[in-house]
């Protein structure tokens, strides 16, 4: 899940810099559309072919994975919760702030393409048909007396499918807190739990943006439980920790498998077989190795060498929790001006008088021998 906050930039003695006005919607206990008042222009057909927009994800991903792996800790994100989330606010985003995001995000350039791609490419995700338990979910949070332009907010309903709501960030800011994070609670099936921590949000917060990811899946071909023992595992080809290895080495364990490069490819299969988790594992066990080789035209090779053969796997059972604050890691990547003053998201209210506060990023991950 993806929370992005957005607040004025100015302070004015006695009150907030933007305008007090019509709220933008009614309230109630889940987000739920508006209607359009000024709709905007309809995109084409949906397209057939996504690969432009899945290509500028997967390059976000792999250059948002450099900028984190720094940290000694695991690491675990959905790269698809932050490009969405930002999607949205780049449709607000006007002059050098909107060049900086596009840039750091690699979205097509063309309203009707992106707008395009953007719906189909959620409505794919949340069509049920995987043989999975999956969804994707977006949302806006108003301050109930922040004059936020119809065309914004019919954009970001018709094209990323967001709902959007009123709240009180001035005068019940700590249940706006509360209800946006039941939401996003609800809507990951308890995983995320308290996004937004105390604090984070104020009298001066106008907007927050979010969006929630989930996926559950079954293994196509479940490991067997009774197999799973304690093994040596190893982070780095100079460290040894003990883990519990899950192991599929019989005469049925066929998986979909390449070498190359100097890395291992494997490809697990969940239940439907339209979806599948792919694992990169350096044979020299040098994790450094694989991540400056790592690019999305590399991706599609290793995915294309793919050929199916037996292959005996161990493979870790592992949970994970991780939070990010992505404000400064947002900024080195190429946008900094959506932070600072001089950020131009007039394309939401009309004024040049907003900037992000605040880009909070939580992420859960549990995987065992059923998926």
């Amino acid at each position: 899940a993806l929370a992005v906050l957005l607040v004025p930039t100015i302070l004015l003695a006695g009150g907030l810099s933007y305008a007090f006005l019509k709220p933008a919607g009614q309230g109630s206990d889940e987000p739920g559309p508006n209607g359009p008042v000024n709709p905007v222009s309809p995109a084409v057909d949906d397209p057939k072919d996504l690969s432009e927009l899945v290509n500028a994800s997967n390059r976000f991903a792999l250059e948002m994975y450099a900028e984190l792996a720094n940290a000694k800790d695991n690491l675990f994100f959905s790269p698809y919760s932050i490009f969405t989330a930002l999607g949205m606010t780049y449709e607000g985003a006007r002059g050098q702030t909107a060049d900086e995001i596009r840039a750091v995000f690699h979205f097509p350039a063309d309203n009707q393409t992106r707008w395009s791609l953007f719906k189909a490419l959620i409505e794919k995700l949340n069509a049920n048909d995987s043989g999975c338990n999956l969804s994707a979910a977006n949302a806006l949070w108003i301050q109930k007396d922040f004059d936020i332009l119809n065309e914004y907010v019919n954009t970001v309903q018709t094209y990323y499918k967001a709902g959007a709501d009123n709240v009180d960030y001035v005068k019940a800011t700590e249940a706006a807190r509360l209800r946006i994070n039941g939401w996003v609670e609800n809507r990951t099936n308890g995983r995320i739990k308290d996004l937004i921590p105390q604090g984070v949000l104020s009298s001066n917060t106008v907007l927050v943006l979010t969006n929630a990811i989930y996926f559950k899946g079954d293994w196509l071909r479940a490991f067997n439980d009774s197999r799973t023992k304690e093994m040596d595992f190893h982070p780095d080809p100079a460290t040894t920790v003990k883990a519990w290895m899950m192991t599929s080495n019989d005469d049925k364990s066929k998986f979909n498998y390449t070498e190359s490069d100097g890395v291992q490819v494997l490809k697990m299969p969940y239940s439907g077989e339209k979806l599948s988790m792919l694992v990169i594992l350096p044979k020299n066990g040098n994790v450094s190795s694989v991540e400056n080789m790592l690019t999305p035209l590399k991706l599609n090779e290793w995915r294309s060498k793919l050929k199916e053969q037996r292959v005996d796997v161990f493979f870790p059972r592992f949970k994970l929790e991780t939070k990010y604050f992505l404000k400064d890691n947002l900024s080195a990547m190429g946008m900094p001006s959506a932070f600072t003053p001089a950020a131009d998201f007039s394309g939401i209210d009309g004024k040049r008088d907003l900037f992000i506060s605040a880009v909070i990023h939580q992420a859960f991950v549990s995987v065992d021998e059923k998926g």
